[in-house]
């Protein structure tokens, strides 16, 4: 069973009209995020291209939680289009409206109209680490293998 947290959200001026996110089936992990472009001027994603899409919202999640932002698993298959710094991570003291950056690796230009699903939120607890300096770390069977090292 999920735990449920509640949290503060502020629809801000130019995202007025949008519903707000809202999970798509009973099991799913992610709040879907709409773009709060302004109501017949798509934004126009080229080839290539990368943009900073407004959601027209404001959280405030409570201490010990985040929000990631996550790309919507639709529009990378069939559009080529993606969270570039995914996940981008809402830390629970911020503020600011919540903006998602998008990249198109498709081939064609990408319109994002006003309300339509651009990525995912998942809210999630933190865990805070406490680092320790440490003279030598265990060894594993793995030790400093990097990239592929696990493979055959």
């Amino acid at each position: 069973m999920s735990a449920t947290v509640r949290i503060d959200i502020r629809q801000l001026p130019h995202g007025e009209g949008l519903a707000l996110p809202e999970y798509q089936s009973a099991h799913a992990a992610g709040l879907d995020l709409l773009a709060a472009v302004p109501q017949g001027s798509p934004l126009i994603l080229l080839p290539g291209q990368r943009a900073l899409v407004p959601t027209g919202l404001t959280i405030a999640l409570p201490s010990g939680y985040e929000a990631q932002v996550r790309p919507r698993s639709g529009l990378a298959s069939k559009h080529g289009v993606t969270v570039l710094n995914a996940p981008g991570t809402v830390d629970a003291d911020y503020r600011g409206e919540i903006a998602v950056l998008l990249i198109n690796h498709g081939d064609a230009p990408f319109p994002i109209s006003r309300g339509e699903r651009i990525a995912q939120m998942v809210i999630t607890s933190v865990v805070r680490a406490e680092l320790v300096l440490a003279a030598s770390l265990s060894t594993t069977h793995r030790g400093s293998g990097g990239f592929g090292s696990t493979g055959l």
